[in-house]
C-alpha cells in the first residue's frame, strides 16, 4: 500500500472501504509479529530500517510518517493490517481458549453506544487478560479499529473477537438473562452473578436504555461504593465486572 493511501487510515471512512486499519509503535508491532496474521506490510524509517520483520517492509521519510503517525512523537514504526485477518483470528484464539476450559462458551459483553477510546481499548485490555470473552458493540459506537483504541489495547485488539454493529433489541434477542450494572442491584460479589453468559453496560454519560431494556429479563447488580461520588468510570465498572465473572 502506497503511503498516501495509508495516511488516511486515520479516518474511519477510508478503514472501512480497505478495509485496513494502522498499528503504531515498537510494543505493538512486537505484539503483531506473535499472532497468525500473515498480510500485514510495515512502514519504518531509516533509523528503524534494520528492524526484523517476517512482513513486507517499506522505508520511508520522517516526514511521511509523521503523516501517518497519529501521536504528537511518532516512534518511526506503522503497520497497515487486514481488520478481517484480525477479526478470524482472534475468534479462532477465542474458541479454542474457551474449548480448555470448563465452561466452552464464550460469555459476551455488549456495550451500548460507548464513545470514549481509551475506555474501550482499556475493556479489550482486560477481556484479553481474562479470556473466555467476546466484545459485541452497538450501533453508534466508537470504532474498534480507531488508532486511540489500538493503542490503548497495548495488543488485546489481536486477541478479542468482537462484533460490530450489533442493535440491542438483536443482542438481547440472542440471551434469555442478561446481567447489567445498577444503582439499587444485588451485590455485584454475588455468586449469581458469574452464572449469567451475556453481559450489558451503557454510554459512558448516559447509561443503559432502560425503556428498550423493559420487555427483556434483565438483572441488575451494583458495584458497593461510599457514595462520595455519583459513578464509576464505564472501563472500571466493567474491570470490576470481568473479575468478579473470571474469579
Amino acid at each position: 500500500m502506497k503511503v498516501d493511501l495509508a495516511k488516511k487510515l486515520n479516518q474511519k471512512k477510508y478503514r472501512t472501504e480497505t478495509g485496513c486499519y494502522l498499528v503504531e509503535g515498537e510494543h505493538l508491532l512486537l505484539e503483531l509479529e506473535k499472532t497468525a496474521i500473515s498480510q500485514a506490510e510495515i512502514f519504518v524509517t531509516e533509523a528503524n530500517q534494520n528492524w526484523d520483520t517476517r512482513f513486507r517492509k517499506t522505508v520511508i521519510g520522517e516526514r511521511q510518517m509523521a503523516q501517518l503517525s497519529d501521536t504528537k512523537s511518532p516512534q518511526g514504526m506503522v503497520a497497515v493490517v487486514p481488520m478481517a485477518e484480525t477479526r478470524k483470528l482472534a475468534q479462532q484464539q477465542a474458541q479454542k481458549q474457551a474449548r480448555s476450559k470448563t465452561d466452552q462458551n464464550l460469555k459476551s459483553l455488549y456495550l451500548y453506544e460507548v464513545q470514549d477510546p481509551g475506555n474501550l481499548g482499556t475493556i479489550l485490555r482486560t477481556l484479553a487478560w481474562f479470556g473466555g470473552w467476546q466484545l459485541v458493540l452497538s450501533p453508534e459506537s466508537v470504532d474498534p479499529f480507531n488508532a486511540k483504541v489500538v493503542r490503548s489495547s497495548m495488543g488485546a485488539i489481536f486477541h478479542v473477537p468482537m462484533e460490530l454493529d450489533v442493535p440491542l433489541d438483536d443482542f438481547m434477542q440472542r440471551h434469555d438473562r442478561v446481567a447489567t450494572l445498577d444503582m439499587n442491584g444485588d451485590a455485584l460479589s454475588s455468586p449469581v452473578f458469574q452464572r449469567f453468559d451475556a453481559y450489558l453496560f451503557g454510554n459512558e454519560a448516559r447509561g443503559v436504555p432502560r425503556e428498550q431494556l423493559q420487555d427483556y429479563n434483565v438483572s441488575p447488580f451494583t458495584i458497593a461504593g461510599n457514595g462520595a461520588i455519583e459513578s464509576l468510570n464505564l472501563a472500571s465498572a466493567v474491570n470490576m465486572a470481568v473479575y468478579e465473572v473470571s474469579r
